[in-house]
């Protein structure tokens, strides 16, 4: 499977897991205008089947879709990507810079610490 997202997929799915299985027209609904095709809508759709985020129930002629992989999962294998991507896999590079960049004080790092240790 496939973990990347445009922006667009990533919109859609975010959708598909705030409201759960969706008919193509329920959401095109969800778009502002002005609002894109349908056609448009259901090929983004159809991508997401393809890369094995979503699936689908036969009612009749159309589709209802339903993710199949949780925002929790595709948040894991996107930060796993990341940090292989950017921090050669290292956990610890990733939050040394994470560390830098953001100013986190030592107490936050405790804090951070005994949660995990909690869990």
């Amino acid at each position: 499977m496939k973990y990347k997202l445009t922006a667009k997929e990533e919109e859609v799915m975010n959708w598909f897991w705030d409201r759960g299985p969706m008919f193509v027209r329920e959401l095109l609904r969800l778009y502002v205008e002005p609002k894109p095709h349908f056609n448009t809508v259901s090929t983004i759709v159809r991508g997401l089947e393809e890369k094995g985020f979503l699936s689908h129930k036969v009612f009749g002629a159309t589709y209802q879709y339903y993710p199949v992989v949780t925002r929790e999962q595709f948040s894991a294998k996107t930060l796993s990507g990341v940090i292989g991507k950017y921090y050669g896999n290292s956990l610890l590079n990733a939050v040394s810079a994470l560390v830098k960049e953001e100013d986190i004080s030592v107490d936050e790092l405790r804090k951070i610490i005994e949660s995990v240790e909690k869990k």
